[in-house]
């Protein structure tokens, strides 16, 4: 497995704990809204988008100066992990719109069409959140050398 420098080390430990974070955010505030906590939800779901920013921000910075960290796994793994990589990758971009859109319906008090893009917003932004953890733990703890 390639050496990452030790300055570099934790961005991905970082980087899934802020998609764990995501998901948890994501989970808390669908059921404040599910239970008409309106404030709570709206407070929650920015936190998300907040999260799930710093790890963006996080992740490029981290790759930018590693570069890409090949999958060691062999045999059934590896079919499996890109698999789960492959659709991370292609919902991650394009959740990124659909979450963008969902917030601005909500803060401009469109909340018709903000529920009826946030059906689809939250299954996928939970996701994007979730398979990134599983990615994180493929790639650096199951199957590293």
């Amino acid at each position: 497995m390639m050496q990452i420098p030790a300055q570099y080390a934790m961005y991905p430990v970082i980087d899934a704990a802020l998609n764990g974070t995501t998901a948890i955010l994501l989970l808390i505030g669908r059921t404040f809204i599910k239970h008409g906590r309106m404030a709570a939800h709206r407070a929650v779901m920015i936190a998300a988008l907040v999260s799930s920013t710093l790890f963006l921000t996080s992740y490029v910075y981290y790759h930018y100066h590693v570069g890409s960290v090949r999958f060691q796994g062999q045999g059934w793994s590896r079919p499996l992990y890109f698999s789960i990589l492959i659709s991370h990758t292609i919902l991650a971009v394009l959740i990124v719109p659909m979450v963008m859109i969902t917030l601005s319906r909500a803060l401009r008090a469109r909340f018709d069409r903000h529920r009826a893009i946030a059906r689809w917003t939250f299954p996928l932004w939970m996701y994007v959140s979730v398979t990134g953890v599983i990615v994180y733990v493929m790639l650096y703890h199951l199957f590293a050398a």
